[in-house]
């Protein structure tokens, strides 16, 4: 016998290899390429994809629902809207409040202005930078004293957080229980309570540079002036509706505990600003 195991498949007579051997390598079969086009020529698949496919659309839409619910993404770009103009005369009014006349905040066709167009509208962008800032100042703080790590770091950056969360919900929930009819919005009291960054940051700046002498002194002007602030500025959110309230059936007690919230905010601000700097001045 011949020996035929080495040996080339034959050609046939028109020099083409015949199909006893297979050149493509791998039949269709065994790559599974007409099982999935079957997959997608199936009518039921093609339903189960299309009916999955609407249930993620519609799962979708109904988180953009429930975000919106709470946190409106137009309302928060409203308090980022912003420019260098603004922000320079925000930080003076907020370190010299004294000076400044008009604190009514202005609005068209029932919509308030931008703060960008207003200086005396509230804003988060300040806020946030200025927590950022006063993050980064208690990290050199605590490097200078030769106390830092990135746990104590962490403390105080939660310990900043969780007093503004509390402060919040505490201004809500009063505003609730009194049945309290205002302007202010949740963002609002978030804008309020966080321009005390700003005080905090110039009290550490001149603790660190001058010692607990320069501390002291400007942990009392930066108190004053977010104190005047506070009061000025919720004044015109919190106590307009005081003569509508004495002339309807309300009894006097609800504008004086519109007075109290309004001027215990503003004496708590204080605290909390001597609460989270003493420890970084020694």
């Amino acid at each position: 016998f011949d020996d035929t195991s080495s040996a080339a498949p034959g050609m046939n007579s028109q020099g083409f290899y015949t199909p006893a051997y297979n050149m493509a390598g791998p039949s269709n079969d065994m790559q599974g390429g007409p099982g999935v086009n079957n997959l997608f020529a199936d009518p039921m698949a093609s339903a189960a994809m299309m009916y999955g496919s609407s249930l993620a659309n519609q799962g979708k839409d109904m988180v953009n629902k429930e975000i919106n619910r709470f946190m409106s993404v137009n309302k928060l770009k409203y308090f980022f809207a912003v420019d260098t103009r603004y922000v320079l005369k925000k930080l003076m009014i907020l370190m010299f409040p004294y000076t400044h006349q008009d604190w009514e905040v202005r609005y068209h066709r029932d919509t308030p202005l931008t703060p960008r167009q207003d200086v005396n509208a509230p804003d988060l962008y300040i806020p946030t930078m200025a927590f950022i800032t006063y993050i980064l100042l208690a990290g050199m703080a605590l490097g200078i004293q030769k106390r830092f790590s990135p746990e104590v770091l962490g403390l105080c950056a939660s310990t900043a957080l969780v007093w503004i969360i509390i402060e919040v919900l505490v201004m809500l929930l009063s505003l609730y229980l009194l049945t309290v009819h205002s302007d202010l919005s949740t963002f609002d009291l978030i804008a309020y309570s966080g321009y005390k960054y700003v005080g905090m940051i110039f009290t550490v700046l001149c603790g660190l540079m001058f010692g607990s002498d320069g501390y002291y002194v400007a942990l009392a002007w930066s108190s004053c002036a977010l104190m005047f602030f506070i009061v000025r500025s919720l004044k015109m959110k919190i106590l307009p509706s005081i003569s509508s309230d004495s002339m309807g059936m309300g009894s006097n007690s609800k504008p004086q505990l519109r007075l109290y919230i309004t001027v215990a905010t503003a004496v708590f601000q204080p605290i909390i600003i001597y609460w989270l700097t003493s420890h970084l001045v020694r």
